[in-house]
């Protein structure tokens, strides 16, 4: 028997108004110029974030056609379009056949671009080593579980908030 889902409060929960602007935090440290820069200076790998967050995608997934990518990143086609020709141009990317549609191809890691992604992820841990050095491997532990369940918890909530797409008409 289906259970019908639990009416959402008017009002956040005290609880959850400091996780919100905990996540506003993290996220601004996280994605501030001068951050970066420094991640990619120890990393040694010259790329801008939108090329990291690409490399970032196609590193955990299957080759994906550029309009996945587009829609995986949240950004516009064109702006994945602008990023894998560079990623392309620097030997990060390439390529590849769609095995399903002759016609279409997919965008896939080179050597290079396993290796730049690989030194990206070392450098970022590192960081983060530094960072939570005082926690104990308990709290650790409890952290990585309770933010991949908020993630998929995030992924769940989006897919079943979409709007339904009007059908196309021609």
């Amino acid at each position: 028997m289906p259970t019908e889902p639990l009416p959402v409060p008017s009002v956040a929960s005290p609880e959850v108004i400091e996780i919100e602007r905990a996540l506003t935090r993290i996220t601004y440290l996280s994605t501030r110029a001068r951050q970066h820069d420094r991640l990619m200076a120890v990393a040694g790998v010259p790329l801008d974030r939108a090329a990291v967050a690409l490399l970032r995608q196609v590193a955990d997934s299957e080759p994906l056609r550029p309009g996945e990518l587009a829609q995986r990143l949240g950004v516009e086609a064109s702006h994945v379009t602008r990023t894998v020709q560079q990623l392309q141009k620097s030997g990060y990317v390439t390529r590849v056949p769609d095995p399903d549609d002759g016609r279409a191809q997919r965008i896939q890691l080179t050597g290079a671009g396993r290796e730049a992604i690989d030194r990206v992820r070392e450098a970022g841990a590192r960081g983060m080593q530094l960072a939570l050095a005082d926690w104990s491997p308990e709290e650790l532990g409890q952290l990585a579980a309770l933010f991949h369940r908020m993630v998929d918890d995030f992924l769940s909530y989006a897919v079943e908030d979409e709007p339904e797409q009007p059908p196309v008409t021609a």
